[in-house]
């Protein structure tokens, strides 16, 4: 970890939950009633940003589905961070149409990701054709080769040009993403998310390993779902900060010395109440109870330790019963 964050390496912003779908395997309950901010919200969301950012995704719900917000943010972040800044579009792709995309790319969008290929989204990955030939069309680099079987060239490993723009494409499944992992939203209540405590989402893209940075493994990335921040996609239980009234910076700084944040930060968080006794033992009874290692992260948070104040809750504090999230009885408080 390190003790400046003006220079960051990758924020994933959720800045609207409105969406022109509405799947059963949404984390975040998106769809066309979905929660949205102002126009002055976001505005202030991008003042709070680092000084220095190597890339931002931006993502939903359909960013598409806001258009107009969506085109306010890409200006407002290119007046902040230059016309070469690296911005990246997560899109289901229903909306992207020719003028559209030709607006985006005039507007700074130098990456697409095209996550509906799955059968829970309406088309289930049917439009992934046309998409690619409109991509192609625009001089856009397929990059899907480049991170899974790999591009050759005499003999060697091809990388990805960072000048390039480019499109990659994905789905969630039961094994991976979204509905495979995140007991969230609609997938919690659909039940599609990932019954077993030994998936540790926590260490890996997305999940909280090096939100907070000293590690090689992962991206630094931080999670912005709307105003709150957090360190990894899913969230935790409360927010670490507000984005809309708080410095990112200052946010990460703040957490940066909690043991607990620490062990999020190294993707361990059966390990992460071992400062203020709750055993990694416990932890992982409590992660076979609820059989998500989200939900375990939930509940730690729910009752043993106050995110405000980073500190352990008192006795007092503690609740006797668990929300209606967890399904599984509560087990003795090691506390």
């Amino acid at each position: 970890m390190r003790n400046d964050y003006n220079d960051y390496g990758t924020i994933y912003w959720v800045f609207t939950q409105l969406c022109n779908d509405e799947c059963d395997h949404c984390y975040n309950d998106s769809g066309p009633k979905g929660e949205r901010m102002t126009d002055e919200e976001c505005l202030q969301i991008i003042s709070n940003l680092p000084e220095r950012l190597g890339r931002i995704i931006l993502s939903g719900g359909e960013p598409i589905a806001d258009k107009k917000q969506l085109y306010l943010i890409l200006d407002t972040l290119t007046a902040k961070y230059g016309k070469d800044f690296n911005i990246s579009l997560q899109t289901n792709g229903d909306l992207l149409k020719p003028k559209i995309l030709d607006e985006l790319l005039e507007k700074g969008v130098k990456s697409f990701s095209i996550a509906s290929l799955d059968r829970f989204h309406k088309h289930a990955g049917a439009k992934l054709a046309p998409l690619k030939e409109l991509f192609d069309s625009r001089g856009l680099v397929d990059i899907m080769p480049y991170i899974t079987v790999g591009v050759y060239e005499e003999g060697k490993r091809q990388k990805i040009d960072p000048s390039w723009k480019t499109y990659s494409y994905f789905g969630a499944n039961e094994e991976m993403w979204l509905g495979g992992n995140w007991a969230r939203g609609r997938a919690y209540e659909k039940d599609l998310w990932m019954q077993d405590p030994l998936h540790n989402f926590c260490k890996i893209q997305s999940g909280a390993k090096n939100f907070l940075g000293g590690h090689t493994d992962v991206i630094e990335e931080l999670s912005i779902q709307l105003w709150a921040i957090n360190p990894c996609c899913p969230g935790t239980k409360k927010a670490m900060g507000d984005a809309r009234k708080e410095k990112v910076i200052d946010v990460l700084l703040k957490v940066k010395e909690s043991p607990i944040f620490q062990a999020l930060n190294n993707g361990e968080p059966y390990k992460m109440g071992e400062s203020i006794g709750v055993t990694q033992k416990y932890a992982l009874e409590r992660g076979k109870a609820t059989q998500n290692i989200c939900l375990w992260c939930d509940e730690f948070f729910e009752r043993h330790y106050d995110i405000d104040n980073l500190r352990a809750k008192t006795k007092d504090e503690v609740i006797g019963e668990l929300d209606s999230f967890i399904k599984l009885p509560v087990i003795s408080n090691h506390q």
